[in-house]
């Protein structure tokens, strides 16, 4: 089992440094085919507010950059820890003409180098895991975000109901490896043997129950859990507090 240990941004961008080439190919495979609906369920809780700025935290190659903008019309900022997924961002965008549409900045999630209230959405995509203070981080996170403004999340999650959670315990622990491995490679072999135990770690250390006590703490009201595929994956969103 591949674990974290030390250090969890170090080890993101170990982990995801190899991984841009084929990561929106292989996001899908390794999420059953869900990563691009869970990414529109997040985008939706966005929509509505028809946000002039947005922040997309953990952009990677900017696929949920990307459909900020087209959905919303808005300025969209993208922020990534890791170098080489911001590079596979950037050529990804440059494919579009959309460079200079959509910058993309080098940025630890838990120091943003944003002022405060400066955008009026924000979204971030697989992230507590990989930080040492899931609290701290949301904290900072709702700092850029102005008053009224939007946030949402998404993530892996552990299915509640048992018999479906035994069915993911089997899938993340027997195929997604293989999976990985077959379609790219040592280094998303290494991702799936890491993805199941890290999910059933985080989940141990930070029920659902106590990331929204975050967000609340945070500065947002009316937070929001959306469980989605069998509890597979889950959509969170609130408002900041005015």
């Amino acid at each position: 089992m591949v674990s974290i240990t030390g250090d969890r941004n170090r080890f993101a961008q170990q982990l995801f440094t190899p991984l841009p080439e084929r990561y929106d190919l292989l996001a899908e495979v390794l999420s059953f085919g869900q990563n691009g609906r869970w990414r529109g369920a997040m985008v939706d809780q966005i929509v509505p507010g028809a946000p002039a700025r947005i922040l997309d935290v953990a952009t990677g190659t900017a696929g949920v950059a990307m459909q900020l903008s087209t959905r919303t019309g808005g300025a969209v900022v993208g922020a990534d820890l890791t170098l080489d997924m911001l590079r596979g961002g950037r050529r990804r965008l440059a494919t579009r003409g959309l460079v200079e549409e959509i910058p993309l900045a080098a940025s630890r999630a838990e120091q943003l180098p944003f002022p405060d209230a400066s955008f009026d959405a924000l979204t971030f995509t697989y992230l507590l895991r990989y930080v040492d203070d899931p609290a701290a981080t949301l904290q900072e996170l709702g700092r850029v975000v102005r008053p009224g403004g939007t946030m949402a999340s998404l993530d892996f999650l552990a299915p509640p109901r048992q018999f479906w959670r035994a069915w993911w315990w089997l899938y993340t622990r027997g195929v997604l490896p293989v999976a990985g491995l077959a379609t790219g490679g040592r280094a998303w072999y290494r991702v799936g043997r890491f993805l199941g135990p890290n999910i059933s770690e985080h989940y141990r250390r930070f029920p659902v129950a106590s990331i929204v006590d975050a967000w609340r703490r945070a500065g947002f009201d009316d937070v929001r859990v959306h469980t989605m595929s069998l509890g597979g994956g889950v959509v969170m969103s609130g408002t900041r507090q005015s």
